[in-house]
């Protein structure tokens, strides 16, 4: 029971601090979005996906095995650490030297010195991941919380003057280094962590060994979540890869607020579960279910109120996006209980299956998003990736089922019964949006409308479907 408080409270911890950033994200980006072109939206996020690429391998996944050890070791936290500044400091140089190859690769050379700029961010987000890992460890989610808002909310604030300032793309430069340092600082003050000069090599082979199954995971999902950025930049052209990177941003607000959260508590929670796979699968039962109930009412919801949505957001000039806003949603929607399948089979020793799985994964993703661009651009895109996303979505569940020895129907009412009950509703409201029962014409009404709507109809969905899980999650917390 005091594990599973634990988790609860680092998971409360977690998705508030995920709450506090999307409610900075809701204010800073519609300001940032009105006054940036889809191509300067399209140049940074070409850049960052050079940074974030590059980044999963620097790692080697070494400090998920910080969070597996059994206890703490000053000798194995300063070898990671001083393996990852090596790291970050090589790659860092690495990226300025060859911006300009690694910029026609992506098909953007005009992003060549933003790869320039981007590249001292190696060392700013590869170095600190040992304070934040000890944190994981210790389960102190509030500390790491509380400095990852302030960093994010500071960094706004510096995007939203820069841009105001009519300094353009400089704007998303500051906030990403603005929010780094801060978040830089912020660890290891937090952690109380002061790296000494100690390294062992046994050590880092010992973590490499783990960490580096996991990076063959992480790359294959990079591969599926980042890859339409590449895709779109060489097939469509900046201006749609800025569309896609605004609309994707808006779309995957609730998986910040409450998935990502979840699976940094999820993670060292199932690990110290590892001697009770009876409890480990219980857990994974009702955070399945739990997750899916609330996330995709939500992203299936962006969907039923896509028009109004971008109106009122982002201005009358984005309402052609609206459709590629809905769909992401959707797509991001149907992999909601994913948020408990990742790290549990990370925590039980089953890396290998997440990088079979997820190699079968990206070249159905990517392949769906070729198809779909060539047949209808960006909206045909976004659709294709929602239809893999079903076949996606049901190959995990049976590896997931087989591992943790759940029977299908268990599984079925964790997984499917969910999303129906959020597809239901999303599709109600968007029949009564388009409908014009009420008259409805200033998109401002309309999205208030459709959110009442929904709230209402979702809950009498729950009440007649949920209660036993709500009620147990009620008094459990």
């Amino acid at each position: 029971m005091a594990s599973q408080r634990r988790t609860i409270t680092g998971v409360a911890w977690s998705i508030s601090s995920k709450i506090a950033i999307f409610t900075l994200k809701f204010v800073s980006v519609p300001i940032l979005a009105r006054y940036l072109a889809p191509s300067e939206l399209g140049m940074v996020a070409s850049g960052m996906i050079v940074i974030t690429f590059l980044l999963m391998f620097a790692g080697a996944g070494l400090t998920a095995g910080l969070i597996r050890d059994a206890r703490e070791d000053a000798v194995s936290d300063n070898t990671v650490f001083w393996t990852n500044f090596a790291m970050s400091v090589f790659l860092g140089y690495s990226v300025y030297v060859f911006a300009d190859p690694l910029a026609d690769l992506l098909g953007a050379p005009e992003a060549s010195w933003l790869l320039q700029v981007f590249s001292p961010l190696f060392v700013l987000y590869l170095v600190p991941d040992v304070p934040s890992s000890l944190l994981a460890r210790r389960m102190a989610f509030d500390r790491e919380a509380f400095v990852t808002v302030v960093a994010e909310a500071i960094g706004a604030l510096a995007a939203i003057a820069v841009v105001l300032g009519g300094y353009g793309i400089w704007a998303l430069i500051a906030q990403l280094y603005v929010s780094a340092v801060l978040r830089f600082v912020g660890l290891f003050i937090a952690a109380a962590y002061w790296p000494r000069l100690q390294f062992a090599a046994h050590e880092l082979k010992r973590h490499a060994s783990y960490g580096m199954r996991l990076v063959g995971a992480d790359f294959v999902n990079f591969l599926s979540f980042q890859s339409p950025i590449i895709v779109i930049t060489r097939m469509l052209g900046l201006p749609d890869a800025g569309t896609f990177n605004l609309t994707n941003r808006l779309s995957d607000l609730p998986n910040q607020i409450v998935l990502t959260g979840l699976m940094s508590v999820l993670f060292p929670s199932f690990s110290r579960m590892n001697d009770d796979t009876l409890r480990q699968s219980e857990i994974l039962s009702r955070t399945t279910r739990a997750t899916t109930l609330l996330l995709a009412p939500l992203l299936f919801g962006i969907w039923a109120v896509a028009e109004p949505a971008m109106a009122v957001v982002f201005g009358e000039k984005w309402l052609f996006a609206a459709p590629v806003l809905g769909l992401l949603a959707v797509s991001k929607g149907i992999m909601s209980p994913c948020g408990s399948f990742i790290p549990y089979l990370k925590a039980t020793g089953h890396a290998s299956v997440l990088w079979w799985f997820g190699l079968g994964r990206a070249i159905t993703v990517v392949s769906a998003m070729v198809i779909g661009a060539s047949v209808d651009g960006l909206v045909g895109l976004c659709l294709a990736v929602c239809i893999a996303n079903v076949g996606v979505l049901l190959a995990y569940l049976a590896v997931v089922l087989k591992v943790a020895r759940l029977p299908l129907a268990q599984g079925m009412r964790d997984t499917l019964l969910p999303l129906g009950l959020a597809a239901v509703m999303a599709v109600a409201v968007r029949f009564l949006l388009e409908s014009g029962a009420f008259g409805l014409d200033r998109p401002l009404l309309q999205l208030a409308l459709g959110v009442a709507a929904g709230g209402a109809v979702y809950g009498v969905l729950l009440a007649l479907t949920q209660r036993r899980l709500i009620l147990e999650l009620v008094r459990r917390t």
